[in-house]
């Protein structure tokens, strides 16, 4: 059996990670966890109940973050008018010339977005782009016509969600550095967006069956059951 990591050990010494918290508590938890010598992601890990082998169950979405994401998002927009995407705050913008270095092998981009029209062409991408979860989609706000608004949301710390084959869903709610009270409002933003976002065809049992709460760094410490099951 694999010795616990010296950092696994002294976060046991913080918390009993086999109990489970209340959000609040969880978070000051967290706090008191060894820090890495960056600014750590703090994640949230979602178990669903659903079946993931069954297509109308899909679970995806996006929510903006109360506190934003404290991250830099580097956006790509495809679009025929990239002088105008790129006042908007675009760090990359174009079509033909982006979607050949991107078959080329270049992904130097966080989030893509693209136009309705310029859709048409970047379908074509969906092989490339799909398993980075970066090709553009109407669901998650990320084919719009309003390439100014669809920027802004994006680069003020809106993030996107998406199942997993093992109906799992992981997704940063912030960073080490936010205040307590920031990671807490993030977190129940994003709990109650995959809430939402239950797909209809699921019916009995519970739709969330645990959350944890981590960093990049740390064990996760599982959040009660109070904190989502009224989803």
């Amino acid at each position: 059996m694999k010795k616990p990591s010296k950092r696994y050990r002294s976060a046991l010494q913080v918390a009993d990670l086999a109990k489970e918290y209340p959000l609040k508590d969880a978070v000051a938890i967290l706090a008191k966890f060894p820090q890495a010598k960056f600014d750590e992601t703090v994640e949230l890990s979602f178990r669903l109940g659903v079946d993931p082998a069954a297509g109308e169950q899909m679970v995806r979405g996006t929510t903006p973050l109360p506190n934003g994401s404290g991250k830099k998002v580097r956006v790509l927009v495809f679009t025929d008018d990239s002088a105008k995407a790129l006042a908007a705050g675009a760090d990359f913008a174009g079509l033909q010339d982006l979607m050949a270095k991107i078959n080329g092998g270049w992904l130097e981009f966080d989030i893509a977005i693209a136009t309705t029209e310029a859709m048409k062409s970047v379908r074509t991408l969906a092989r490339v782009l799909g398993p980075k979860g970066l090709m553009p989609n109407p669901k998650s706000g990320t084919v719009t016509d309003d390439i100014p608004a669809g920027i802004k949301a994006v680069k003020a710390g809106r993030v996107e969600f998406k199942m997993d084959k093992a109906a799992g869903i992981g997704v940063g709610v912030g960073k080490r550095s936010f205040t307590p009270d920031q990671i807490v409002e993030n977190v129940r933003a994003v709990i109650e967006a995959v809430g939402k976002a239950k797909p209809a065809t699921f019916k009995g049992g519970n739709f969330i069956l645990n959350v944890a709460l981590s960093s990049s760094m740390s064990p996760g410490i599982r959040l009660a059951a109070t904190e989502f099951n009224q989803f």
